[in-house]
This record gives C-alpha cells, structure tokens and sequence, in this order.
C-alpha cells in the first residue's frame, strides 16, 4: 500500500466562524488521544484540515479509531509525492490501482492550490488522465459516474494524491458544546440517546438509580459496560450510582399504583439535578421516545418535567424503536443492551401506569411525602465511578501550521 497520509475533513465545525479554532482545538486533541497507541503517527493541523502522517503504520485500525471521532465528516488517503508531472503521473497510476481490482472506471480532478504550477487544473486533468489510460487495461473515463475519483491537490510543498475515502462520524467535538447528565438505564434507548447527544459536541456524564436488593449487581455492571462502550466516543466518562431503593419503597407505601411510574420519574429528574448543580452541568438528557411507554406521553413528559427547570433533551424523541435499535447495534450496544437484568423502571412498574398523568395530582400525592429528605440521602450516597477509553499510554509528536 503507498498511502502515506490520511487526510481529516472537518465538515461541519468549518462553518464555526470566530469560534472555528476552539472547536478545531477539540478535535485535535480528540485525535491525540485517539492515537496514543500507533508509534510514529504524527498530525499536523492546517486551516482547513489535519494530515495524518502514518510513518508506515497500517492505516486501517488508524482509520477505523478516526471514525469513532465526532467532528471529522470524511477521512481520505492519501500519498504524497513531489511536484514533478511525471512523479504525479506514476503515483496517480499506482494510487488507482491499489483501489482495487474491479475498478473499470475513473476520472481525474485536479485542485490547484499552487498557482505558480506551470499547468492549470484542467491541462493536469488530461495529462494524468491519459497517462493512466495509456498505461492500464479494462479502464475507461467516465466524468459522470466513475467508480473511482482521482483526487490531486497541488500545493507549494508537494503533491497530494488520492482515491479512497471513508464516511466520518459527522457532528461537532466532544467538549465543544458543554456538558449534560444522562439518565442512563440498562435498556437499548438510554446508549443510543447518549451517543447522539455526544454527537453534537456534548460531554456526557451518566446517572443511573440503582436499588439493592430489587435490582442485582449484574444490572449494575450491565450500565457500566455500556459507559464503558461508549467511551470510545466520548473519552473519560463519570458515572453516578444513585441510591434508589428507599425512595422506590416510599412510593410503593404511598402513592396510587397508576401513578408510581409518574412519581418516580419526578424524583428521578429531581436528583438527576441537583448532582448536575454540582457537576456543572447544563441539561438533562433521556433515552425517552414519544409514545413508547406510558411514562413517554406527551401529558407523562409534561408532568415529569414540572419538578425542574434545567433543560430536558431527548435525541430519540421522533424515533422508533426499530432506528434505535439499528443505531444500537451500530454503535456496539445492543448486545449488552439486552442482557436479561432489570433496571429499577422495570422491577417497579405498575400493572396500569396512567398515560395522562395530571401536575394538581402528582403535586397532591407527593405532599405527604418527604421529598427533600429522600432526595438529599440519595445525593448524599450517590457513588461516582471514573470510565477511561481503554488505549495504550503514549505521547504523539503534533505539529501545528498555521
């Protein structure tokens, strides 16, 4: 293979303006630390990109940690190769064919950067196209719809070729848009939604209500391999282990059976706030689709939501369960997703939750129970667990160009 060189497309983060160099700066050490592990791999940052330099690392493993990264669109490889028409011909050549052996069509497109070039983009267009010709079997031009585009950019240092691309996550990076708490159950839903609300540059930090003995230590360790997965994505995650069992038992004790499932989504997202006054966080983000369960109507939503006034975001709100598991399975949680452990929503559920709960009576139920004593012990008994991105420690050399 004589791709040397993988080139980061940032897509999105490019319209950022005044700000484009903080979210640039995520990225990159996004990358840093993505590429701990690969010995020699270096990446230099220009305006309008980063260039990997792989130094003879295998860029497939290079390339499939890049994918993982939010904020790069697409990742191409590339060779680099001097200025010399003739040297651009015989890399083009070569680069065509390690693109495969069913390619049967091509063009070329020439960007130049370089205006100095004795040959405008045009002229090198047909000059590299008809070399190739002239030198390859079963091939042919097609402008319209090749099967391989032969991408050349000219630039004042060197020549850049190439014809393979990959598809990169897309979004913006991870840190770039501040910080909300995930409620974060052991079902497919509450991975998927904090994968997407990481997508738009959110770090994440998950709670999850755990209640002893109703739920098991293998529910518990099921959620901590989902934050464990979703690493990957998002770097060091902090996980919150609440408490629950206490307030689960004084809402059996005195609240109405259809109305439990109300009630516990309050104290839920009256907890879930108070740990993100004290994480700094902005939001509160679900796992919740509209109308898959009773707690997921519109009138349950409007009830839940009354006991605070931090910001609720809900990913999956329009989608059904079939994208959801399709992501889930995309992003590597599905199979833990579904192990047989309850969660406290599931051990607890009602026979008949009321799917149009009412605020005057939730508010009249919960008067005769100890809200903020319930809240404050399960707070103050919260447990919080560290979750790093499994990767081997080494320090990359990084090279800024401005």
């Amino acid at each position: 293979m004589i791709y040397d060189h993988i080139i980061v497309k940032y897509g999105e983060l490019s319209l950022k303006g005044k700000n484009r160099h903080h979210f640039v700066n995520q990225l990159r050490d996004t990358i840093k630390r993505k590429l701990k592990p690969y010995e020699g791999v270096t990446v230099k940052k220009a305006f309008d990109r980063m260039v990997i330099e792989l130094h003879g690392a295998d860029h497939e493993p290079i390339v499939e940690k890049l994918q993982e990264i939010f904020g790069i669109q697409g990742l191409t490889l590339a060779v680099k190769c001097d200025l010399e028409l003739e040297t651009i011909q015989k890399t083009a050549l070569e680069a065509l064919r390690q693109a495969g052996p069913t390619v049967k069509t091509f063009k070329v497109s020439t960007k130049r950067n370089y205006k100095q070039y004795p040959h405008d983009s045009q002229e090198l267009n047909h000059l590299i196209g008809g070399y190739v010709l002239k030198n390859s079997e079963d091939i042919k031009v097609d402008v319209h719809h090749p099967d391989v585009e032969i991408k050349v950019e000219i630039k004042p240092e060197a020549t850049y070729i190439s014809c393979i691309d990959y598809p990169g996550a897309g979004g913006l990076p991870i840190g770039s848009s501040g910080k909300v708490m995930l409620m974060l159950s052991g079902g497919i839903d509450s991975p998927v939604a904090g994968y997407l609300t990481m997508k738009r540059g959110i770090r994440v930090e998950m709670v999850h209500f755990h209640s002893p003995p109703f739920t098991s230590d293998r529910a518990r360790q099921k959620v901590e391999d989902l934050t464990q997965v979703l690493t990957k994505y998002g770097g060091t995650i902090k996980m919150h282990v609440v408490p629950f069992t206490d307030v689960q038992k004084a809402i059996k004790k005195q609240i109405p059976d259809n109305y439990s499932m109300t009630i516990m989504r309050r104290y839920m997202l009256r907890i879930t706030e108070k740990l993100a006054a004290q994480n700094d966080a902005l939001a509160i983000a679900t796992g919740e689709s509209l109308g898959q369960v009773a707690s997921q109507t519109l009138s349950s939503m409007n009830t839940i939501n009354e006991v605070t006034n931090l910001p609720i975001i809900r990913p999956l709100i329009t989608m059904d369960k079939i994208e959801i598991m399709e992501i889930s399975r995309k992003i590597g949680t599905y199979d833990i997703s579904i192990r047989p452990y309850e969660d406290c929503c599931t051990v607890f559920l009602p026979s008949a939750p009321k799917t149009k709960p009412r605020r005057e009576k939730a508010n009249r139920f919960e008067q005769y129970m100890e809200i903020d004593t319930l809240v404050e012990e399960a707070v103050n008994n919260t447990e919080t667990v560290h979750f790093k991105e499994v990767t081997e420690a080494r320090d990359n050399a990084f090279e800024d160009l401005f």
